[in-house]
């Protein structure tokens, strides 16, 4: 079927909920993409985080087919093997002691925050059931999990959100302290806020509200969808603050591509979603656990966290001496590890570079409206990193500025 007639079944029977590129992809191999057409694409998007481990890993594959073989579904009613080795992969190389499998970020954040008021409802009954989330968050669209994600955008039209949620601004410690009352049970929050535009957590920040709600109770829920399991140098982000949190919420790359949310929780705290409180019919199937043992076994072999980080202080290298180069253009860079953020003067620079680099076969993805966000798989090679950031660079050079203040 030819570009046009795929692009125009999806326009007509598709609900219009992405503003999709207009390239239709048929296959993709370590960090590359290609399209219908044979175009080869250098992916700098990653799947906006999920593609960890690369497009096609044959380790993943091999683990799906093998599984596929043998038993795709059954209910959650019954043990099954990879479950359970998937469970203690992540149990043996974490702070945490239980996992409840799901199919998302969304529902791992959702069931974070069950898992919180349950927790305080159990222990000091009602009244106790505040969950604080920073300004310019993003955990999630279900109900839940959109009304912790403090942006007003996300939110329009679809009140009213749950009750229950108070927001501070983020990395403000007096916001942060005040926002701690008596009906707060948890504090839920990005390391490194992603769709908001690539802010990390401060050291000082994220250990002050550490001892904060340890010091009265308040479960600290880490939501490490988007760079949990090696994108920030170490295999789950919390480990870059000399922190451990009560509860850890991981998707995307976790099963190499394959659906798949994770809960990690202190015992404690995981206990209180006994028989009947909380489930799901697809969590943690047998072939989605096959490929998430086969995922995680990759990125801890491979040592991805290791060279996401290498790899990470040579692109941020690399693009702060840009932003003197180009300093009527770019205002400010961040990242850690390979989550990185490029932050133009005006929204108007950040989808003329997306364009460019486009042309020129490498997929960025624009967040935010004005900062170019780069999310590449991990097994990215130091050479690729250089070619892509020479496509970036001559992007830069073609595109026009506009006057700002």
């Amino acid at each position: 079927m030819k570009k046009n007639n795929i692009i125009t079944l999806t326009d007509d029977f598709i609900m219009h909920t992405y503003k999709r590129i207009p390239v239709v992809i048929t296959r993709g191999k370590g960090i590359y993409l290609w399209d219908v057409n044979g175009k080869k694409y250098m992916d700098f998007l990653g799947a906006r985080g999920a593609a960890n481990t690369g497009y096609s890993n044959q380790d993943v594959i091999k683990a799906i087919t093998a599984q596929a073989k043998k038993l795709i579904l059954v209910t959650n009613d019954f043990y099954t093997k990879p479950q359970a080795e998937l469970a203690q992969l992540l149990v043996k190389n974490s702070f945490a002691d239980q996992v409840f499998f799901c199919n998302s970020g969304a529902e791992a954040n959702e069931g974070a925050i069950k898992l919180s008021r349950l927790y305080s409802y159990k222990k000091y009954g009602q009244g106790r059931y505040v969950v604080v989330s920073a300004g310019n968050s993003f955990h999630g669209r279900t109900y839940g999990a959109l009304s912790a994600t403090a942006q007003k955008k996300y939110q329009t039209g679809f009140g009213p959100m749950v009750p229950g949620f108070r927001y501070v601004d983020f990395n403000d410690m007096d916001a942060m302290n005040a926002a701690l009352g008596d009906d707060v049970c948890a504090v839920i929050l990005e390391p490194v806020q992603g769709e908001g535009g690539v802010y990390p957590v401060s050291q000082d920040y994220i250990r002050f509200v550490r001892e904060q709600t340890q010091g009265k109770d308040i479960i600290l829920i880490m939501d490490e969808v988007q760079v949990g399991l090696g994108r920030t140098g170490r295999l789950f982000a919390y480990e870059n603050y000399g922190i451990s949190p009560d509860i850890v919420t991981i998707a995307k790359s976790i099963a190499g591509g394959m659906p798949m949310g994770a809960i990690l929780a202190l015992k404690k705290i995981a206990k209180f979603f006994d028989y009947g409180t909380h489930g799901t019919t697809f969590g943690g199937s047998p072939i989605a656990s096959a490929a998430g043992i086969a995922a995680v076994k990759y990125i801890i072999g491979r040592k991805l966290p290791d060279k996401a980080k290498k790899l990470g202080i040579i692109a941020l290298k690399r693009l702060l001496s840009l932003k003197q180069k180009y300093a009527d253009k770019i205002k400010d860079i961040r990242g850690v590890g390979l989550v990185i953020g490029i932050e133009f003067y005006d929204n108007s620079l950040a989808s003329q570079v997306f364009d460019e680099c486009l042309k020129a076969g490498l997929i960025v993805n624009v967040t935010n409206g004005n900062i170019v966000r780069f999310l590449p798989p991990l097994v990215i090679t130091e050479n690729e990193l250089n070619k892509g950031m020479d496509i970036f660079e001559n992007s830069l050079k073609r595109i026009t500025v506009r006057p700002h203040l």
